[in-house]
């Protein structure tokens, strides 16, 4: 995973066409969440997943903790590619290997809130060998949301995040076409994704923001190439 580019929350097979014709890599897809409502049914999930030309992926973002359900959930929506977005042990990611195939991929959050990096560098360290890559997202201490906050946070966090553990880190929280140029050059992620702030007033994609986005993503991710 490197310089990759996802987007989530797709409405429906139209708005995923779009923005993988815009250039973005990876199309997220929550479901069984805490907060957030989902947007649209597992079936469409589903059935958009299955068109997907590699090397894109339909990644599945989810709150459930259990692998069994995790399982019941990935096999339905035909991706064995995931996002996990509660707390879950290492115990418990480690069933979840044993029991999907070979080729599934955690990204496992790493929710920021205020001061609380030592617990993140403890948790990155404790899960890292269970998991594939992190992702660090923003926690909305308004709503109890973690992710699709629309909300950036302190970026020196994920940055400490990026240079501490061997995994490649994904950045999100509040990414807009305006700031994901700058975000990519202060962090250095191998990934950036951005859910609400390519939407447009009703709530779809804005197709001219997904443009401009993966358009400034791009050119940041040139500029910190080795």
């Amino acid at each position: 995973m490197q310089n990759l580019i996802q987007v989530a929350g797709i409405l429906d097979a139209i708005e995923a066409k779009m923005i993988l014709d815009c250039g973005a890599d990876w199309l997220g897809f929550p479901f069984r969440l805490t907060h957030n409502r989902e947007d649209l049914t597992e079936s469409a999930a589903a059935k958009i997943i299955s068109f997907l030309p590699a090397p894109n992926r339909g990644v599945l973002i989810t709150y459930l903790t259990d692998p069994d359900e995790i399982i019941a959930l990935c096999q339905c929506l035909g991706t064995f590619t995931l996002q996990l977005h509660n707390k879950i042990t290492a115990r418990a990611l480690l069933k979840l290997r044993q029991m999907a195939p070979p080729d599934i991929f955690i990204l496992k959050s790493l929710i920021v809130r205020q001061n609380n990096l030592d617990a993140l560098l403890r948790q990155a360290s404790d899960l890292g060998p269970f998991v594939d890559a992190f992702i660090t997202d923003t926690f909305d201490p308004a709503s109890g949301a973690s992710g699709a906050t629309g909300k950036t946070h302190d970026w020196l966090i994920s940055k400490r995040l990026v240079e501490s553990t061997e995994r490649p880190v994904m950045l999100a929280g509040g990414l807009t076409p305006e700031n994901v140029g700058e975000a990519i050059l202060n962090v250095r992620p191998a990934a950036v994704d951005s859910h609400t702030g390519l939407e447009g007033k009703y709530g779809r994609k804005d197709a001219e923001k997904v443009k401009t986005f993966v358009t400034n993503a791009r050119a940041a991710f040139k500029s910190i190439s080795p």
